[in-house]
């Protein structure tokens, strides 16, 4: 459902098509509205994960307090109304594909404990000791420049570095005007 004829916008679809096969993680960064969600989309559908989960995950939805059950899972009794086990975001995209959409949104202790998934490749659920592994190909976007966050002390480096091995810029339909009429 990608639509575009520029030739930067064509461009940046080759380079998804080579990346696709890899396991490489990749940043999307454009504004609102640019289409990160379909370009992830494209990279998990052409990639060897196909066949498994793509799991979306919006962070600028996902309170501090609830991080780490939305994302690692609990167990029943871990917190006050963990009235039954609940698996994590991570272990439904085990095997699979991981969408952080709205990562610049995340605060610093969050981006903490993201880090050492992203690191390790284990986590343990919420009032489990467990470690679990975990075998998933990240695809993060945001809107906002993490550059500058970093900068600014507001989004960690090391994190930065861990999700960008290959970054795509999104253009916005201003930057490629005559894709506008292919999209009405």
């Amino acid at each position: 459902h990608i639509i575009g004829e520029d030739p930067s916008f064509l461009k940046i679809l080759e380079t998804i098509g080579r990346v696709a096969a890899t396991d490489a993680s990749v940043l999307i960064m454009g504004e609102s509205g640019t289409g990160k969600e379909l370009i992830a989309e494209a990279i998990h559908q052409n990639s060897l994960r196909t066949k498994k989960p793509f799991v979306k995950v919006n962070l600028g939805g996902v309170s501090t307090s609830l991080f780490e059950s939305e994302m690692f899972g609990h167990i029943r009794g871990a917190c006050t109304d963990a009235k039954f086990d609940r698996t994590g975001r991570f272990e439904t995209a085990n095997k699979g594909t991981i969408f952080l959409d709205e990562i610049g949104d995340l605060d610093l202790s969050s981006q903490v404990k993201l880090l050492r998934v992203l690191q390790d490749r284990t986590y343990e659920v919420l009032g489990s000791s467990r470690t679990k592994t975990l075998d998933v190909r990240v695809v993060c976007a945001t809107n906002r420049p993490l550059e500058d966050m970093v900068s600014k002390n507001t989004f960690r480096e090391d994190l930065l570095y861990r999700i960008n091995l290959i970054t795509v810029r999104l253009p916005a339909l201003r930057e490629r005007p005559n894709d506008i009429p292919l999209l009405v």
